[in-house]
Formats: structure tokens, sequence, C-alpha cells
């Protein structure tokens, strides 16, 4: 039974359910309980958090992610320069979650994590001397193209295991080639003397396949793989034995002609063709100029000085905006001089695109090493400018005639 006393609410309990109307408060059945709002607080507060507008009542450590070993929100890091002699500090100690900067793996399973002369311990990403030991640990073979990190791909990486593994089969087929081969095995004898043969055709072969891997791969990586390869076999020399064969990639010198001739052609073909950035085009150039050119070769050296499509002087010159083909920046005059190859390469792309106007500007200017070829070219190209002017007006007479004939039926 409930009731109020004094604007209060009353709870009456009693053990005797017959006897309801005999209740009163001062039986010992009777508890009266008082209801009052009571706030729960997980944790007292102090006089002074009272008068915070912020209280911070409860708090954990964050999930440490994944993280270099010199970010370490656990362990305090040292920073040095090029400390590789042994750990500083406590650069040793980890968590479970610290990479090695280097190998960019755990630093649990890094066999150089405190190793004395190497300690990957001690490297960070301010250090110019971490940083490098870094990019070829990473970039491998590619770290002489001037790549970085965020060029790689996919595809750069299988080119660039590729490599490594073409130039350990390539420095075992040349050693076998530098040991030379004795007459009886080429079916010759000569009784009381002793010669060898320097047959250079097993190492070209192996090249060409090489360059042929290359092709079927995408349009970077085929670079780098051709360049890379370029780098190796250029280096070969011949060795002078008692006999010459017949064979035509027998000859060092021969077969490395052949085989960089090849290699030109199609770089020069992905640099007018491919999309590749001007910047990556540039470190491509730079790298092959680099190369160790023998003096047979030598003429070959700016076979891959090829202007980008977005060159400010061949710009200007499609455009109509340049009809002479000289550019003067900085006081030094830039005139338009390009390999015939290129001219035929750059003719090709205009001609698919349909850009007739803009390959007569281009040929008009351009200089080359082969004049008859060009004018052969420009000849051409006058005609299939005539053929679609033609072509056009043709077609914009037909135009006419049936708006003329559409406007006569209405009438």
């Amino acid at each position: 039974m409930c009731t109020k006393v004094d604007n209060e609410e009353i709870i009456i309990l009693s053990d005797d359910d017959d006897d309801e109307d005999d209740i009163t408060c001062s039986e010992p059945s009777v508890l009266i309980v008082e209801v009052e709002d009571v706030k729960k607080n997980d944790c007292p507060l102090t006089s002074s958090a009272l008068d915070e507008d912020l209280v911070v009542t409860f708090s954990r450590r964050a999930e440490v992610l994944p993280h270099a070993r010199y970010d370490c929100p656990i362990h305090p890091f040292t920073a040095t320069d090029d400390e590789t002699i042994g750990p500083v500090a406590g650069n040793q100690l980890i968590c479970d979650q610290c990479f090695c900067y280097i190998c960019d793996k755990l630093a649990s399973t890094c066999v150089m994590w405190f190793h004395r002369g190497v300690c990957h311990c001690n490297s960070h990403k301010r250090s110019m001397f971490w940083n490098n030991l870094r990019n070829g640990a990473l970039l491998g073979e590619l770290q002489s193209f001037n790549l970085t990190l965020s060029e790689m791909d996919a595809h750069l990486r299988l080119a660039e295991t590729m490599l490594q593994r073409f130039k350990q089969e390539l420095a075992a087929r040349f050693s076998s080639f530098m040991e030379g081969k004795n007459l009886e095995e080429y079916g010759l004898s000569l009784p009381n003397q002793q010669a060898f043969i320097y047959d250079y055709t097993p190492v070209y072969e192996l090249v060409s396949s090489f360059l042929d891997e290359a092709d079927k791969q995408d349009g970077r990586a085929a670079a780098i793989m051709r360049l890379g390869a370029t780098d190796y076999f250029i280096r070969h020399i011949q060795l002078s034995g008692n006999f010459i064969l017949k064979s035509p990639m027998a000859n060092v010198a021969d077969a490395k002609v052949v085989l960089l001739q090849r290699v030109i052609s199609s770089m020069q073909r992905q640099m007018v063709t491919a999309d590749f950035t001007t910047e990556f085009s540039f470190k491509l150039q730079d790298f092959y100029k680099k190369l160790l050119f023998p003096s047979e070769l030598k003429s070959l050296r700016n076979s891959l000085c090829v202007r980008p499509w977005d060159d400010v002087l061949l710009v200007s010159v499609l455009k109509g905006q340049n009809v002479s083909g000289v550019r003067k920046d900085k006081g030094k005059k830039d005139i338009l001089t390009e390999q015939i190859s290129i001219v035929l390469l750059r003719t090709e792309v205009l001609q698919q695109q349909r850009r007739y106007r803009e390959l007569c500007r281009y040929l008009r200017v351009v200089l080359a090493d082969d004049s008859n070829l060009l004018q052969q070219q420009q000849r051409q190209s006058w005609w299939l400018v005539s053929q679609h002017s033609s072509a056009t007006r043709t077609q914009r007479g037909s135009q006419l005639k049936v708006l003329c004939r559409y406007r006569v039926m209405c009438r």
C-alpha cells in the first residue's frame, strides 16, 4: 500500500493482509522510505577538478602501429649521421612494431640490426648516409638510373629482379668465353701447338634472348631492362686468338654494334611513341650518356638525345609560332636538329593522329643528318596535306549541296 504524508511518498509493508484498515505508522511492520535523486560518479572528483571545464576520467595507451625505429614511442632514439660501429645509446631496443629503415622489414628479422660495422639500428631518414644506403638496398640495380622509391612499381621491381639474374648469367657466360676453347672442340688440330678460339656467339645469344624478354614487358620496365643490359655487355673486350671464326657474331666488337643498334632503335621508338614523363626520359638519357663507350661505339653516344614532345622549341614549331626552327635561350641558340630516325618516328606519330598541318610545319624547319630522306618526307607530307584538304573541301561541298536542297524543299 502506498500513501502520502506531508507531500512525501511512503511505502507501507504489512505481514497481515487481513488487517489493512488498522495499520498505523507506529506499527513495526511499517517502513518509510524517502526517495532521493543520487548521482553516481565512477570516481570521486577533487574540488580543483570540479572547477575545470574538461575532466579526464579514463585513459589508455594508444595502439602502436608499425613504424620505423627512430619513430618508436616506447624506446627513445638517438640520431647520428653515419655511426655504424655499434648501437648508439639504446637504439638497438625495439618494440613489436619497429621496422628497419634500411631493409624495410621488421627489426626483429633484420640480420644487420646491431651487426658491428653495419648497425641498421642507428639508421634514420634525416641522414644522407642512411638514405643512400636505404636506396641502394631497396632499388638494387635501379639505383644507377637515379630513380626514387616513389617511382617504383611492380613492373620496375620485376625488371630489377630480371636484371640481377641476367647479370649473374652473363658473367658466367662471359667467363667461359674468356677461357677460350681448344681447337679439338671445333674439329681442328695442330700437332705440337697449343691454340685457343674465342667465340663470342654464346654471349651474344644470351643478350639477344634477354632483349627479347624486355620486349614483352611494360614500357618503363622494358626501357630499364634494355639499358641495364647495355651497361653490362658494352664493357666486354675481344681476346686475340690464333684463329678467327667466320661466324658473324664471333667477334666482340661486331656483336656489340649489332646489339647496341637494336637497343637504340627500340629506345628511340619508346621515347617518341610511349607516354614517358619528361623527367623519366631525361633519367634514361643521362644513364645512357654515362656508359663507358669503347672507341668503335663513340659515334652512338648521343643516339638517345631525343626532345620530349613538350619541348619549348618543338611545341612552338608545331603550332606555327616559330617558322625558323631557331630559338635563343639565355644567350644560347637552340636549333631544331634531330636524327633522321627520330624524324621518321615523329612523322609516323603525327600521321597516325592526322595532324598533317603540324607535320608540314615540323618537316619544313627541322634539320636532319640525312637530307635526301628528309626531302622525301617533306614531299610526302605536302601530298598528304593536299589530299586531306581536297577531302575536306569535297565533304564541305556535299554538306552545302544537301543544305541547299533542304532549303528549296522548305520553300
